[in-house]
């Protein structure tokens, strides 16, 4: 009985040690990612599967431990796992409204690169559009100041 606890155990720290694995490459990738919108993946796949991952081992290790239920991991468990892609798709979705850089990759095929170039002509008027919008916004707040 002592050698299933000792796995179950050992189970647990792998898990946990999983799970700050997962968060290291994460952070690699927040900051080696090109724009935001890579940068608020990583951050997500972090925050829901390390934290995961971690949250079950400690929850594994105090039943076999402890001998007892945590609540507070459990309810850990499902708010983290709610919560984080719906903030995450929430801050990309404000990122693309407000114009944030788009990461573009290089392309070698001449069909794609039609594509591109159709998408490239679109991001040039919403660039021009974004920049009406802070120029409109500096005269606004320009004369507000002067109020």
């Amino acid at each position: 009985m002592e050698t299933i606890n000792d796995i179950i155990k050992l189970f647990a720290a792998f898990l946990v040690f999983a799970g700050s694995i997962i968060a290291l490459i994460s952070a690699v990738g927040l900051v080696r990612f090109q724009d935001v919108f890579l940068r608020i993946h990583a951050a997500t796949k972090a925050s829901t599967l390390a934290v995961l991952l971690t949250l079950l081992g400690v929850f594994i290790y105090f039943i076999f431990e402890q001998g007892y239920v945590s609540v507070r991991t459990l309810l850990a468990l499902v708010f983290i796992n709610i919560t984080s892609p719906v903030g995450g798709h929430l801050i990309s979705r404000a990122a693309y409204r407000t114009g944030a850089y788009m990461y573009q990759k290089h392309v070698t095929n001449e069909e794609e690169a039609d594509l591109n170039k159709a998408d490239l002509d679109d991001e040039a008027k919403r660039q021009i559009r974004v920049e009406k919008r802070a120029k409109r916004r500096k005269e606004v707040y320009s004369r507000l100041d002067d109020d």
